[in-house]
């Protein structure tokens, strides 16, 4: 009976096939901070490594914003050994702030707790070409 209904409402073969495809059912790797506490957690244990971080300030009004999330969540499949991250700015405000972010959408790239880039609008050719740029380039590439 269950996979009566589940195939109804398009559920099993049509889930199996979105899924093999890679389209955006695909978890995605950006990491989103509802806690100011949260964030300045992980920033800190970042301050020890070279790992690139890319945290996008965005709000959930902004068009831009919603415009580049399909090309920042194809950038974090894609470049796995950076780590993308999303702040809400309406949400954390204190922390928007104290990255002097005054716009949407706001990209900084951070290294070792620094900013090393930053990109504001939706400039997603720039954000790229800045990514490769500063991120470590894994050592087994051809």
């Amino acid at each position: 009976m269950g996979s009566f209904v589940s195939s109804l409402l398009g559920g099993g073969e049509a889930l199996a096939a979105t899924e093999e495809s890679g389209s955006p059912s695909e978890p995605s790797r950006v990491i989103a901070f509802h806690s100011s506490n949260r964030w300045q957690l992980h920033f800190n244990s970042y301050k020890q490594l070279n790992k690139l971080i890319v945290v996008d300030f965005a709000a959930a009004w902004c068009g831009p914003c919603k415009f580049m999330e399909p090309a920042i969540n194809a950038m974090a499949s894609k470049y796995t050994d950076v780590d993308f991250v999303k702040i809400d700015v309406d949400e954390l405000s204190d922390v928007a702030k104290e990255f002097g972010v005054q716009a949407m959408p706001t990209f900084l790239l951070l290294k070792q707790g620094k900013e090393v880039e930053r990109v504001v609008g939706a400039k997603k050719d720039e954000l790229e070409q800045k990514i490769l740029k500063h991120r470590e380039a894994p050592k087994y590439a051809a």
